[in-house]
């Protein structure tokens, strides 16, 4: 049986996620234009789409459907 390693997080998930976004994006600057980059740009959306959609469900507006 293997033993599961426990990380305790000390930053939130919304800022670990815009952290890697803005990691992301600083990466794809340096490149030439191309797939690769691409691909960088639409990972750093996902992330930051990530973040906002976590945000929203945590937000004390959001109802229960009835």
């Amino acid at each position: 049986m293997t033993v599961r390693r426990r990380i305790k997080q000390t930053k939130t998930l919304e800022e670990r996620l815009g952290q890697e976004a803005e990691r992301l994006r600083e990466k794809a600057k340096a490149l030439p234009h191309s797939m690769e980059r691409e691909h960088l740009l639409r990972r750093a959306r996902q992330y930051e789409t990530g973040a906002h959609m976590s945000e929203w469900l945590k937000s004390p507006g959001l109802q229960p459907p009835k």
